[in-house]
């Protein structure tokens, strides 16, 4: 079944969006709580070797989550994320922005729009990015966003297949 599971990563530059298709072999219920749980993020969002660390997480409108990608060497790189708008199970958006350690932005950032949807076992999930400069989008994509992007679901993948058990 994992050959047949969708996975499409589109960058356009004109309208300064990114934006992803990926379905996985899991119930909505689990993935849902694998992008909304600080505990089940900090299992998968960061490519190895890189870890991901979350000081803290509110999962509600208006709530944020500041966390950080630590390197093997020990450097946190920290982001912000704002959400903006959350329908159970359906779809949540959040403002998303690098900062520093003291939790102060750096601007411009960028806009989540997540979408998720379960036919048969297996959810779908429709995830546009919209950057509010193109620098910002070209920014992302010379940090290696897609790669990194890849390897974070393929940890997503094997979390969800040890967690449907």
């Amino acid at each position: 079944m994992k050959n047949k599971l969708l996975f499409d990563f589109t960058v356009d530059k004109k309208t300064k969006t990114v934006v992803i298709n990926r379905e996985f072999d899991a119930e909505l219920d689990l993935v849902w709580d694998a992008f909304t749980k600080a505990n089940l993020l900090d299992q998968w969002v960061a490519p190895k070797p890189w870890k991901a660390k979350t000081k803290y997480m509110n999962f509600e409108v208006g709530g944020k989550r500041f966390y950080a990608m630590v390197s093997p060497e020990g450097h946190e790189r920290w982001s912000i994320q704002e959400y903006t708008s959350i329908t159970p199970k359906t779809n949540f958006k959040m403002l998303n922005a690098f900062a520093d350690e003291n939790e102060r932005p750096e601007l411009p950032g960028s806009e989540w729009n997540y979408n998720f949807a379960e036919q048969d076992g297996i959810t779908s999930i429709n995830l546009t990015i919209y950057n509010e400069s193109l620098e910002r989008l070209e920014r992302m994509i010379d940090m290696g966003f897609k790669e990194g992007f890849t390897a974070s679901v393929e940890n997503l993948e094997k979390l969800l297949s040890v967690s449907a058990k």
